[in-house]
């Protein structure tokens, strides 16, 4: 019997496992803005705010998480400039700040953007990922948007096949192969769900 649960938000105290999740599934992804991984940690845990994002949870552990972003704020967004100084020191904090902003995606009108999906090790394959990214069109919807914006990394065939089962649709592919070498990544493809088209 399956005694998982889909919610909004999360508790601070849960803020340890989040952290952990998101290291586990973006890690190598901030390595370049923070090489220190007990360091990429800590920042993680300051910058959240849960109110941004759905989990799913098992007999009351998070199994799963699925951040967003929109004009009011996202999941990673509690951690300034002067946030990261103050962890990381002036040297490291500028770096980690100007390899951010290279990451940084602005909010369109009218559309969420999603922050990523972190599912457990221990419970891929049970579905998890794709009924948090039904929670997010859903709250997409309720709340009035238009569409739903991701991007999804070169490689990463798996999510981008998830993604075109739930109808979202590539709209532009970009390639950078010169900076693998900073973002860990040559490339990415934008991919956009619009409510115009839904059946749901």
């Amino acid at each position: 019997m399956d005694h998982s649960k889909v919610e909004r938000g999360w508790d601070p105290s849960h803020v340890g496992k989040v952290a952990e999740l998101y290291e586990v599934a973006f890690g190598a992804k901030f390595a370049k803005a923070i090489n220190c991984q007990q360091s990429r940690v800590l920042v993680l845990s300051k910058s959240f705010v849960p109110s941004f994002s759905y989990v799913v949870t098992v007999n009351d552990r998070i199994a799963g998480i699925a951040g967003f972003h929109t004009n009011e704020g996202s999941l990673t967004g509690g951690l300034s400039f002067a946030g990261l100084i103050e962890l990381l020191g002036v040297i490291k904090g500028v770096r980690a700040a100007l390899i951010f902003s290279l990451l940084e995606r602005q909010v369109k009108k009218n559309e969420l953007l999603m922050d990523g999906i972190a599912v457990d090790e221990q419970f891929r394959g049970s579905g998890y990922g794709s009924r948090l990214l039904d929670a997010i069109i859903e709250h997409a919807k309720n709340n009035g948007y238009q569409s739903v914006r991701l991007d999804v990394i070169d490689g990463n065939t798996r999510a981008k096949k998830l993604y075109e089962s739930k109808g979202f649709v590539a709209t532009q592919t970009e390639h950078y192969p010169y900076l693998k070498w900073l973002l860990g990544f040559s490339g990415s493809t934008t991919m956009v769900y619009h409510f115009e088209n839904d059946e749901r």
